[in-house]
């Protein structure tokens, strides 16, 4: 029963994150394509190259591949063996860090989303081309971070030990050496 809750956590936790990532690329797709590439001069050209190459950094390879997705794939590891049906079911939030995490964590996950959220409602006033431009970078942040995850999953396959990120569980968590 424990190897089923395991692998459902596992697979519920890494395909919600996931699905909300794809699921921000499929949304923001539109607004890339709105741009109309035809219409960009230099100016825009050189703010797109900028975009995409600053996001790819900070977004991709320092936000995801360092950070998130090993946590969230440590953190999807563990699940199943939480006592808490809760976790489970709300795996996830759980991988994210928003429940069953350190208060840092915990901090630093809400005030991420709450910036995320912030400068989605920001960007809804920002006219073609600018607001294409940003989400290009978005996106290719976006699927860094999607390529990342995945990346980590084979990582964990062959051994939950080779990620070497605290997955930042409370101090008192039974979790702790899952």
């Amino acid at each position: 029963m424990v190897l089923v809750l395991r692998t459902l956590g596992f697979i519920w936790g890494i395909g919600g994150v996931l699905l909300l990532l794809s699921t921000a690329v499929v949304r923001l797709s539109p607004y890339v394509l709105e741009m109309g590439i035809s219409s960009l001069d230099t100016v825009h050209w050189l703010a797109l190259v900028v975009s995409v190459v600053f996001m790819a950094y900070t977004e991709g390879y320092r936000g995801f591949y360092l950070q998130f997705s090993p946590r969230v794939i440590k953190r999807a590891a563990s699940v199943g063996s939480s006592t808490n049906i809760l976790h489970i079911l709300l795996a996830p939030l759980f991988c994210m860090g928003f429940i069953h995490a350190t208060r840092n964590r915990k901090i630093a996950a809400y005030a991420l989303t709450s910036m995320i959220i912030c400068f989605v409602i920001i960007l809804r006033y920002v006219p073609q081309p600018w607001r294409g431009i940003i989400d290009a970078g978005v996106i290719v942040g976006l699927i860094l971070g999607i390529l990342s995850l995945l990346y980590f999953v084979f990582v964990a396959l062959r051994g939950i030990d080779r990620i070497s990120v605290s997955p930042e569980f409370p101090a008192d968590s039974s979790l702790l050496n899952s």
